[in-house]
């Protein structure tokens, strides 16, 4: 509850003080994890002076001979070390103190076993994701440098940036980069680096030591800032089997402070040749492809059909000149052919043709209704004939040949009408008929019909 007071009614000094040193008895004993940058004896009595690894903050700690020297060997200044400890505040003199219950240094182990934890906080944070980090450019005009003052690492960076690319160009911010301010500096330069206009990529470069000395460089708030950053930034702390924290989330991680430059500027002469061999590529690659488009333009136009059009088109006219003339020999042949089966088809029709049988002076007997007459049998007498010759035919009538009954008798029987016309020899007569003995009208002049 807070206290009330005013101008009129102000409260003693010894009540605040009382107040306060009750404040803070109610944290109770804790631990308390930091570096020892000073250490006195006096007397049974030891005065340590604790302070943060990452930050500008320290504590007064008290402690008696026995509790100091209870770890084995006592640590000394510059020891990091693990204090459980009970806060008091005297309200005598108004100051504070941590009264010391037991001390453990921090080992490797332990530390170890911390950046452990930490890692593997900021890893589910997604801040060591390969998908986050930063392409570094080509070839960097401005390089910020985060080094320590007049540090080795400070001169191999820039010796082997000009070696590789001289029109190269720095900006050095030099800070401490071991001991409690180490994380506060290297943050400071990191984001003057990131605000300053051209600075196409940040080193943090530091040499190697020992795992304390490295500790800087896995603090939480390094990190982040460095997670925070636009422009991208390459780790080179330590050696190579150095792999502090720093090295997870920057943006390109360097064995060495020499490999930063080497990965950071290219060189000009690995360039150039590169250039060179690209070049010479490219251009065997062209001069092939003209080869071979000319041996291709020289095949087609060695070709007849281009190289002499002109007697390709004649070579297909007279193929089309020896087809017409033999279509026109098949068609003549064919015509020929036909007209000779034609002939010799009229020739036998007209050697089998009644008419042609009459022309070598044959006849045809024929009733009065035009049924030819095969036997004697079927005339009776005084039947009228008609009597067909190859071009004109003679009416008689029939008479009984000598024996036989004169006209008025009975007839004979008649034959079937449908036998073979009876046939004469020529210049002869029908039976029963004398020479000059025909009767009846004259002969048809139009021929036999049918």
């Amino acid at each position: 509850m807070a206290l009330q007071t005013s101008a009129e009614a102000p409260v003693p000094v010894r009540t605040v003080l009382q107040l306060v040193g009750g404040w803070i008895s109610r944290l109770g004993r804790i631990w308390v994890d930091g570096e020892i940058a000073e250490c006195a004896r006096r007397g049974g009595t030891v005065f340590l002076t604790l302070r943060d690894p990452a930050a500008a903050v320290s504590v007064r700690v008290v402690c008696t001979r026995a509790v100091f020297e209870a770890t084995n060997p006592p640590p000394g200044e510059g020891a990091r070390v693990a204090v459980y400890a009970k806060p008091d505040f005297n309200a005598t003199r108004g100051s504070f103190a941590l009264t010391a219950l037991e001390i453990r240094p921090v080992g490797i182990g332990e530390l170890l076993a911390r950046l452990e934890l930490l890692r593997q906080k900021l890893a589910a944070e997604g801040l060591f994701s390969p998908e986050r980090k930063r392409r570094l450019p080509f070839l960097p005009q401005v390089i910020g440098l985060i080094c320590g003052r007049d540090s080795a690492a400070q001169r191999d960076v820039q010796r082997i940036a000009a070696q590789r690319w001289p029109a190269v160009r720095f900006r050095v911010e030099q800070t401490a980069v071991q001991g409690s301010y180490a994380t506060g500096e290297v943050i400071q330069a990191l984001q003057r680096l990131d605000g300053a206009p051209g600075i196409d990529v940040i080193i943090i470069a530091r040499g190697g030591g020992s795992l304390e000395d490295l500790l800087p460089f896995s603090d939480e708030s390094l990190i982040r800032a460095v997670v925070a950053c636009r422009t991208p930034v390459v780790s080179a702390i330590g050696h190579e089997q150095d792999t502090p924290l720093l090295d997870y989330v920057a943006d390109l991680r360097a064995a060495t402070p020499t490999d930063a430059a080497k990965r950071v500027v290219p060189d000009v002469t690995e360039q150039l040749a590169l250039i060179a061999g690209l070049r010479d590529r490219a251009r065997r690659c062209v001069n092939g492809r003209i080869e071979r488009e000319t041996s291709w333009l020289a095949a087609m136009t060695s070709r007849p059909a281009i190289a002499n059009p002109v007697r390709e088109v004649e070579r297909h006219q007279e193929q089309v000149t020896a087809l017409t003339q033999r279509a026109r020999r098949c068609l003549g042949s064919a015509l020929n052919r036909a007209g000779d089966d034609l002939s010799h088809t009229r020739a036998r029709l007209l050697a089998l043709s009644p008419a042609s049988t009459l022309r070598r002076g044959y006849a045809i007997v024929q009733h009065a209704d035009d049924g030819v007459v095969r036997s004697a049998t079927e005339v009776s007498a005084g039947e009228p004939l008609t009597i067909r010759f190859a071009k004109d035919q003679l009416s008689v009538a029939a008479v009984p040949p000598p024996g036989e009954p004169a006209a008025g008798t009975a007839p004979r029987k008649a034959a079937p009408r449908k036998a073979a016309p009876r046939k004469t020899a020529p210049g002869k007569t029908a039976p029963g008929k004398q020479p000059g003995q025909a009767e009846g009208p004259a002969a048809d002049p139009q021929g036999p019909r049918g």
